[in-house]
């Protein structure tokens, strides 16, 4: 019930994958993101390093999927062979549970569009919206679950439905730049210095690079192996322009003060200053396309994560279970329930959107380092350079994401080992070696610093 039954997919639709999770929510609130911590000397500088390192990560990948073609489902596996069992199962959970996150993320951001002309929706925090947000988590729970071929294929077609808004976007911001706001717009005003100002925009890049990784996460069904390495530079190199483009631009339509103010997604508020109220609409229309496309990439990868894991043993065995059309159904099943406890914790934030995508991106760090501290093992040469780029670009995204982020992220790890437990138990095993244990204990005290923190409000989500 694994690679034999496997539906093959081609290097278009596989990178199709990777741009499909790729351009999602992040990109349509960039400006807000940026001009809340930089301007445009911060976010030219930021975009250089976020480029880079994840440039970097992306290559990282690549090598990896022809070092070790015998590794599928590429962010866990590499953790698990570098970095041992325990490692590789909380490399699986933290990516899907980024996932699971992301995709609230999405549900969210979609009702905020549409509470500008529905008011009970409000910015997507409302019990109306709640509703919702839970009717599409199912409703695209049943759409999966029609099969893996029909779900990516639907994902190439709103893939380039959904560029195409953003691409005009750009275009139309770049005719109606104004060169005096842009000036004025700088130096980012009285944010700081600029290495804290380019720190702060970390999280937000990290979430718009999200699904980088999805060739190497989908590798067991490429028709080709080599193409596992194409989709991953080619989806890279086809959005990173676009992003980048996107933050620019906005800086010369509108003050950063303004561009602020705006509700999500900002880029219509944007648009909708250089040309109109029709702009805000063409956003808001490509917003639902980008989104709804990002959301069925994402669930299809979460999904196969924790299915790879339970064929190694490093998740219980009730999630092998997949259907005829080779869809991991125990798996969905279960992403779809975490996201719709996700979407209940957003009701008590004081501001879902960030939160989500905040948390979302603090997620899958450890799963990226793991990743990159694999590929820079037994690397040489170039290989080598780029990996331990790859590697201090990660850990740089940790100390970035600040305690808050962390200390929640651990709170959600820490009774995640559980699942790792059962699995041990159905193997008749040790659930740890001495050195697991060690992770285990620094993991615990986390979490209970973390619920500590949170009771005494010293955080808040």
């Amino acid at each position: 019930m694994g690679n034999e039954r496997a539906a093959k997919l081609s290097l278009p639709t596989m990178t199709a994958m990777v741009v499909g999770s790729m351009v999602g929510a992040g990109v349509f609130s960039l400006p807000s993101l940026f001009a809340e911590q930089t301007g445009v000397i911060g976010a030219l500088v930021a975009w250089t390093v976020a480029g880079g390192g994840m440039f970097a990560l992306a290559v990282v990948l690549q090598r990896l999927a022809l070092r070790r073609p015998d590794l599928d489902t590429g962010i866990y596996a590499y953790a698990r062979a570098g970095f041992g069992r325990y490692m590789g199962f909380f490399s699986a959970f933290g990516y899907w549970a980024s996932a699971c996150v992301g995709n609230v993320t999405y549900v969210v951001l979609i009702t905020s569009t549409l509470g500008a002309v529905v008011p009970g929706l409000g910015a997507g925090d409302t019990p109306l919206a709640f509703v919702v947000c839970s009717a599409m988590l199912w409703a695209f729970y049943w759409l999966v679950t029609r099969g893996v071929t029909q779900a990516a294929a639907i994902n190439r077609v709103v893939t380039v439905a959904k560029v195409m808004p953003i691409v005009v976007f750009v275009l139309l911001a770049l005719f109606c730049l104004d060169t005096h706001v842009f000036a004025e717009n700088l130096r980012g005003g009285d944010l700081g210095s600029l290495f804290g100002q380019v720190k702060g925009t970390m999280l937000a890049t990290v979430f718009v690079f999200l699904g980088v990784e999805g060739a190497s996460v989908y590798s067991r069904h490429a028709r080709r192996r080599e193409d596992v390495g194409r989709a991953t530079v080619l989806g890279f190199l086809s959005v990173f322009a676009v992003f980048a483009s996107v933050t620019i631009v906005s800086y010369g339509i509108l003050s950063a003060d303004r561009i602020v103010a705006l509700r999500q997604p900002s880029m219509g508020g944007v648009l909708e200053a250089a040309v109109g109220s029709w702009g805000a609409v063409l956003v808001g229309v490509g917003l639902v396309i980008a989104v709804l496309g990002a959301y069925l990439a994402w669930t299809l990868m979460a999904a196969e994560v924790m299915y790879a894991a339970a064929l190694d043993d490093d998740m219980p065995r009730f999630l092998r279970r997949t259907s005829r059309g080779d869809v991991p159904v125990a798996a969905l099943a279960l992403s779809t329930a975490l996201a719709q406890v996700f979407l209940v914790v957003t009701l008590f934030s004081a501001d879902a959107f960030t939160f989500a995508l905040s948390l979302t991106s603090a997620l899958v760090l450890v799963p990226y380092a793991l990743a990159a501290g694999f590929g820079l093992r037994g690397a040489r040469g170039t290989d080598a350079a780029v990996a331990a780029v790859a590697v201090a670009y990660t850990l740089f995204l940790i100390y970035a994401a600040g305690l808050k982020y962390l200390l929640v992220s651990l709170i959600v790890y820490a009774p995640a080992t559980v699942l790792y437990v059962m699995a041990r138990r159905e193997r008749r095993e040790r659930a740890f070696a001495p050195a697991e244990w060690a992770v285990f204990a620094v993991t615990v005290a986390g979490a209970v610093c973390g619920v500590v923190f949170l009771a005494t409000g010293r955080i808040s989500l």
